[in-house]
């Protein structure tokens, strides 16, 4: 029987962990992952994640590629793993695809949320930014659309990092408000180290009026990251969706 290559969707809250990636004396989300997969496959797994998160960033919805020698029961698999995977993570959906199907580079878009919350509760702590001061929320919206028109978001990176260019293709982007949440909703087909904590925390800025529509235009022109606010807590910020073309899946 030949192996096979399985895409996991899972979803985890960050808050006890540095991340998604594997790193030398560090509690991470994929470290966790692969010893439940090994522990329930009685072999070592090692995992492709879609793309990191960073230490105490959460998420709805992850996926990774795994190989492994026959084929996995669905229902059953899920079932087994749940049980071995820690309380803050969870196995979501199990779909084989291609041998050569990759979590990270197949990936077409990748939706994130930031969660600011008006005001303190118990109930939101970890989960949301908690904030307690009046922001001119029709500003941050005005502001946001002028990501739509820009390509290249240096100003946003993080300065130390390793790629090859800054170039982001923004699909979408918008404020939601509900009640005394405030939602940033933004979908690109690839995000830079830091980039969604930076644009908040400058949009932040926006709305406390501190800078205006046409200075935000500015700081993404510069392509420099100490022109622009300083990023806002990770508690806040969720990786939401993955979207991958149909011939990935079999």
């Amino acid at each position: 029987m030949e192996d096979k290559r399985y895409f996991l969707e899972i979803a985890y809250r960050g808050t006890n962990y540095h991340g998604w990636q594997i790193q030398a004396n560090a509690n991470t989300v994929q470290e966790a992952v692969n010893l439940a997969l090994s522990v329930v496959l009685r072999k070592p797994i090692t995992t492709m994640g879609s793309g990191r998160t960073d230490t105490g960033v959460h998420a709805r919805q992850q996926f990774l590629h795994f190989d492994v020698h026959g084929e996995l029961e669905n229902k059953d698999f899920l079932k087994r793993l749940n049980a071995v995977l820690p309380k803050d993570i969870a196995a979501l959906d199990l779909r084989e695809v291609r041998p050569d199907a990759h979590a990270r580079f197949d990936a077409e878009w990748r939706r994130y949320e930031y969660r600011i919350y008006f005001g303190k509760n118990p109930f939101e702590e970890g989960l949301v930014w908690q904030y307690f001061t009046t922001l001119n929320i029709d500003q941050m919206k005005t502001a946001a659309e002028l990501l739509l028109s820009h390509r290249d978001f240096e100003c946003f990176s993080k300065v130390k990092t390793e790629v090859n260019h800054f170039e982001c293709e923004i699909k979408s982007v918008y404020w939601e408000q509900k009640g005394q949440h405030l939602i940033f909703h933004i979908t690109a087909n690839r995000f830079l180290r830091g980039m969604v904590r930076a644009i908040v925390g400058t949009l932040v800025e926006v709305g406390k009026e501190k800078l205006s529509v046409n200075g935000f235009n500015e700081v993404m022109a510069s392509k420099n990251r100490n022109r622009a606010g300083s990023s806002v807590p990770a508690c806040g910020l969720y990786l939401c969706q993955i979207s991958y073309p149909k011939g990935v899946f079999i």
